[in-house]
């Protein structure tokens, strides 16, 4: 009856369509916005319950700065060395514990000031009215709340739960330690005074109240007290780097999420570096004025003995005698005693620093040697070397805990330290020649004197004495005063460049564009990878394409969903798009019979691969478009191991073809005529051992021929030629067989079963029927498909439906959960 070439066909397509499957996403919409609404809501939720953080900056040079009094004539001489190395100490300080522990404790960054927000405890540091001066040595409570409620500006009311614990923890921040005390109530509450020292078991501190602030009666804020070592640790992910572009700049920045404590601790830590910084250059200075003072000490002492002897011996007798005879020898054994004097100091100065280095390893108390009057540069300079890698090697020694990282500060200063020994043997050669040559030169005069009158000898070694002394305390007044001039006028080497400041933004997170980014990308990725499993594992038939890639037997008929309870869908809605594919597959077999000159009664036979996919509600349905249009009709059930068709027409299956078969009963017996107007239906009938067999015997052959001179179209629904064989005993009686797929039910594979049997000739005049078809984009249509004539019921059936009342706002939402639901 049918030729494959009498209807269209694409060619065979087995290559991925990236559109069709851009057209499946597409049908999956809704699961993608649910998706991606819920990732949007999960985000925001997250984005609202996390603090902000913020970033504050400052920036510091770091440059060496010579004091501006040292001239070539200054007595006292310091070398404090260059910037060399000294950049990268800093920024070892700034991040070492020690230092960060005298910021937090100068600070008292421990005491945390929070107000209760919707989702977390807010940092409100510096906006509050008071601010808590507590008594460090006396223990504060650990691990609790207090409430504090201003009443006026005079008074508050501090509350605090125990949550029912008998003991209390107290931090002791003088030294770090820990105690308990009995908790004094369940919940405590009781009024203070601002301003006024608090002193309770659990706590003693001072509220005092800032001015500037106003204070806001009611309002509830809350005191904690952290662990110092913990608040310390937070504070040491400071970020503290040298500047690329210029080495001798620092930049410093701080993340937390109160702006006024990140510019205060900045600005700190950076005063504390300076103090720090300055009070190490002064070291040497502060050495050697120490080293004054000690023995301006005994001086003072020596030098009023003198005096008082001076005095006694002038008393009685004429001074101005004996002094006329001995000014020239009085004044040169003075001048050679305070020159023996220098030697002698200078040699005092050389045993003391000789023995210092060889019993101690900390350097950094030694004392000038310009104290001593030596000038010699080699002494000077590696003497303040020493001293410089020894307050090094101690500020290292506090941020690393590991030997080897400052063990080469040690091997430096014991290679500096055998140098410098060398050169004090060295110039203590050399004033030992001088000392003996003074020496002599003090013998020569001392026998001068020995020519004088005996009181104007006495009065020359008492006067002698006295000028000694006093020149010597002279002296050492002056390098006081100078190391004191040195001290005053030393500026520190580290000065702001940019001091932090909160000039507004400095927002760092959480990057909540970045959140909602993310959240879009995971609620997209989520579904699509559903979506991509179920693509990839879907082996079903889904669109018309499907079938033109797997066969080349061609389609004559698109078949929408079934839109009623029973099967009489055509009957009962013939206006429905429905019934117009049912109409159209009428409308195509009516013209290839003609143009193959087919006459008499056309017999048609439907089966499938599997049960289910809808043969026999095509059969009911084409047969009720024959009838329609009133040709007789009769449709025979021949599936005789599952019958289905009777229950639609509420006909009793009692007996049917099988009665007939086995000479129970003639033709008329067992038609039954339905209430559709020229459509008869012959049922299966009882279910017989052994359908196969009465399904070719000759008694069917007979009962093909005599209902071909009753009816002008016989349907014949047989079963599924994928499960049985049954089919194909039947096929030579029919014209054009009709092989029905169901959209996402007949699985590919079914396809290569009908395509064997097609080739081998065992199925004749075989078109395919694509039921239960749904346009959406889930089964990847909507770019077309070319199959012939079937298409006539998708391009005309809404011209035809029946007119429906609007759906209500009800019955949309609940469509569209639905829709979801199938999706």
């Amino acid at each position: 009856m049918f030729d494959a070439k009498d209807i269209k066909i694409l060619n065979y397509q087995s290559s991925f369509d990236p559109k069709a499957f851009f057209v499946k996403l597409l049908g999956y919409w809704k699961l993608f916005f649910i998706s991606i609404s819920i990732a949007l809501i999960w985000a925001y939720q997250v984005n609202i319950r996390k603090e902000s953080i913020y970033g504050m900056e400052s920036s510091i040079v770091v440059k060496e700065e010579n004091n501006p009094l040292f001239t070539n004539n200054t007595s006292l001489i310091f070398n404090w060395g260059g910037t060399s190395d000294k950049v990268q100490t800093i920024i070892t300080t700034l991040k070492s514990r020690t230092h960060n522990e005298h910021v937090v404790d100068r600070l008292q960054y421990y005491i945390k000031y929070l107000k209760k927000g919707d989702y977390f405890f807010e940092d409100v540091y510096g906006t509050l009215p008071y601010k808590v001066t507590i008594d460090k040595k006396r223990g504060q409570i650990a691990g609790h709340l207090i409430k504090i409620i201003p009443l006026s500006s005079r008074e508050f009311e501090m509350e605090v739960d125990f949550d029912g614990k008998t003991d209390v923890m107290l931090y002791h921040y003088f030294d770090n330690s820990i105690s308990s005390i009995k908790a004094p109530a369940k919940i405590f509450k009781r009024k203070f005074r601002f301003n006024e020292v608090v002193d309770l078991p659990f706590f003693k501190g001072q509220f005092d109240l800032n001015s500037e602030i106003p204070v806001t009666p009611g309002q509830e804020n809350y005191l904690r007290f952290d662990d110092f070592n913990g608040t310390v640790a937070g504070y040491r992910s400071i970020y503290v780097d040298a500047d690329t572009k210029a080495l001798s700049v620092i930049k410093l920045e701080l993340q937390g999420s109160n702006k006024a404590r990140l510019v205060e601790y900045l600005n700190t830590t950076v005063e504390l570096l300076k103090e720090n910084e300055l009070r190490s250059k002064n070291l040497f200075a502060v050495n050697t004025i120490n080293f004054i003072d000690s023995t301006l000490q005994v001086m003072e002492g020596q030098l009023k003995a003198s005096e008082a002897d001076l005095k006694r011996f002038k008393k009685n007798i004429n001074v101005y005698e004996l002094e006329s005879g001995g000014e020239k020898i009085s004044d040169e054994i003075s001048s050679l005693d305070i020159e023996q004097e220098n030697i002698k100091r200078k040699l005092a100065y050389c045993n003391h620093l000789k023995t210092y280095l060889e019993k101690n390893t900390e350097y950094a108390k030694l004392p000038a040697p310009a104290v001593a009057g030596i000038d010699d540069p080699n002494i000077i300079a590696n003497v303040s070397k020493l001293i410089q890698l020894s307050i090094e090697r101690s500020d290292k020694s506090f941020s690393y805990k590991n030997p080897k990282l400052y063990a080469d500060l040690d091997v430096q200063m014991e290679s500096i330290k055998r140098v410098l020994l060398n050169n004090i043997e060295s110039f203590k050669s050399a004033l030992a020649i001088d000392l003996r040559a003074v020496n002599g030169r003090i013998n020569e005069a001392e026998g001068s004197i020995r020519m004088l009158p005996e009181q104007q000898q006495d009065l020359i070694n008492i006067t002698r004495k006295y000028d000694l002394k006093e020149k010597i305390f002279s002296t050492l007044l002056e390098r006081r005063n100078e190391a004191d001039i040195v001290k005053a006028a030393n500026i520190s080497d580290i000065d702001f460049i940019d001091s932090a400041k909160d000039v507004g933004g400095g927002f760092k997170g959480p990057k909540r564009s970045i959140n909602y980014v993310l959240a879009i990308i995971v609620g997209f990725f989520l579904p699509f990878l559903y979506v991509l499993i179920i693509i990839l594992a879907d082996n079903n038939i889904n669109t018309t394409q499907d079938i033109l890639n797997l066969t080349k037997i061609p389609i004559i008929g698109v078949v929408g969903k079934k839109n009623t309870e029973n099967n009489l869908s055509v009957f009962e809605k013939p206006k429905s798009p429905l019934a117009e594919s049912f109409r159209a597959i009428r409308s195509s077999l009516q013209f290839l019979s003609k143009k193959q000159n087919v006459e008499g009664t056309k017999i048609l036979m439907l089966t499938s691969s599997i049960s289910g996919e809808g043969k026999s509600f095509c059969s009911i349905n084409l047969a009720t478009v024959f009838a329609l249009s009133e040709k007789k009709t009769v449709i025979v059930g021949l599936d005789l191991r599952k019958p289905k068709i009777f229950g639609d027409f509420k006909i009793d299956n009692s007996f049917g073809v099988v009665n007939y078969l086995v000479g129970q009963k003639t033709v008329d017996e067992i038609i039954y005529n339905s209430h559709i107007p020229h459509l008869d239906l012959i049922t299966s009938g009882p279910i017989p051992p052994n359908p196969s067999e009465l399904l070719m015997s000759e008694a069917m052959g007979e009962l093909i021929e005599e209902l071909k001179t009753k009816y002008e179209y016989i349907i014949l629904d047989t079963p599924p030629v994928g499960l049985v064989s049954d089919a194909l005993e039947l096929s030579h009686y029919a014209d054009a067989t009709l092989y029905v797929v169901r959209q996402a039910y007949t699985n590919k594979g079914m396809l290569s079963v009908v395509n064997e049997k097609h080739l081998r000739g065992e199925l004749k005049n075989i078109s395919i029927i694509f039921n239960g078809f749904q346009n959406k984009a889930k089964y990847g249509y909507g770019y077309g498909y070319g199959y012939g004539y079937g298409a006539y019921g998708y391009g005309y059936g809404t011209y035809y439906e029946e007119d429906r009342r609007p759906k209500t706002m009800k019955e949309r939402v609940m469509s569209l959960f639905k829709g979801s639901k199938k999706a």
